[in-house]
């Protein structure tokens, strides 16, 4: 088995029963300060703008590839990406440094990809990461953005006011009464105003560091790009993840979110909650499920159990 297959397999395994670890944890009176409920969260706007500034800065220090490594479980995870037709887009939000940009572009050598992010510095270090791996032609499928799509939402350019009405006709008919004078392509080249919209979306660790509040209006602007039957896949923290447990008390600033030190902050999703989010905006369950994968900390030899929720889902034909 080659490296990358290796860690690919890692990091899908079941190490663990999830139910198992819920039952350990809520039994635990040490842990009760993460069930009970939370009274007084932060005004959202407010949350908005600090929690901007802190990724920010977060990403200005943590900019290189030793922190955040590249994802290669990815292709495992979401073979689709792989096996799309050549000239499919793909928006990746919350790129970061490219530590998810680099195995896409790596695994499928026709694939588009959108990328943004909320600062600037790491949209610049993201370039320069993917550049440096010799990917083939990377230079025409990488196309790097700024935006912070949970409060402005994407651009136009990404996809127009009349594509977006296009996309949400649920009868397809309409479609093709609305496009009498047009071709049945979605490109660029046809509509000079915007790219067309995009075949997939991906949501890796991304959603997690919205503000709870944000989450619903995000996920609608995701679903507002897609192309019908385009898909969007997800991961991110789950629900008793180890991360989640290290936390105190005193950085609890919401239920199931808490606060870094540097200003970050984090949700934890359980199933249901994810479920909830996608099928109100408008998407179709394909898959969701625990990812439950126990390590060790090379430096003191500890265990760690990580949890992450997997989720594939797609917008209506």
């Amino acid at each position: 088995m080659s490296v990358s297959a290796a860690e690919a397999s890692e990091y899908h395994s079941k190490d663990f029963n999830w139910e198992t670890l819920r039952q350990e944890i809520e039994t635990d009176p040490s842990l009760n300060y993460h069930i009970v409920p939370f009274a007084s969260p932060q005004p959202e706007e407010q949350h908005s703008k600090d929690s901007i500034k802190a990724w920010q800065n977060f990403h200005v220090q943590h900019s290189s590839g030793k922190f955040f490594k590249e994802r290669r479980y990815l292709l495992k995870e979401f073979p689709e990406l792989v096996s799309c037709a050549d000239g499919c887009k793909v928006l990746e939000v919350g790129c970061g440094n490219g530590s998810t940009a680099l195995p896409i572009l790596r695994g499928n050598e026709k694939i588009i990809l959108y990328a943004c992010d909320c600062s600037n510095e790491t949209l610049e270090r993201a370039k320069e990461f993917v550049a440096a791996s010799n990917v083939a032609s990377v230079e025409h499928r990488l196309h790097p953005f700024y935006c912070d799509f949970a409060t402005t939402g994407f651009p136009k350019w990404l996809a127009c006011d009349y594509c977006r009405e296009i996309f949400s006709l649920k009868d397809q008919s309409d479609v093709r009464e609305k496009r009498t004078h047009e071709t049945d392509s979605w490109s660029m080249e046809e509509r000079s105003c915007c790219v067309g919209g995009v075949d997939f979306v991906t949501l890796i660790f991304t959603l997690s560091a919205v503000p709870l509040q944000t989450m619903p209006t995000a996920i609608r602007e995701c679903f507002s790009v897609l192309k019908p039957g385009g898909m969007l896949l997800f991961r991110d923290y789950g629900l008793y993840d180890m991360t989640m447990l290290r936390f105190e008390p005193d950085q609890r600033v919401g239920f199931r979110e808490y606060m870094r030190s540097d200003g970050t902050r984090s949700y934890f999703f359980c199933l249901d909650t994810v479920r909830n989010l996608f099928i109100c905006a408008g998407f179709i369950e394909l898959e969701i499920e625990y990812c439950c994968v126990k390590s060790v900390n090379r430096r003191n030899g500890k265990s760690m159990r990580r949890v992450w929720v997997h989720g594939k889902f797609q917008k209506p034909i």
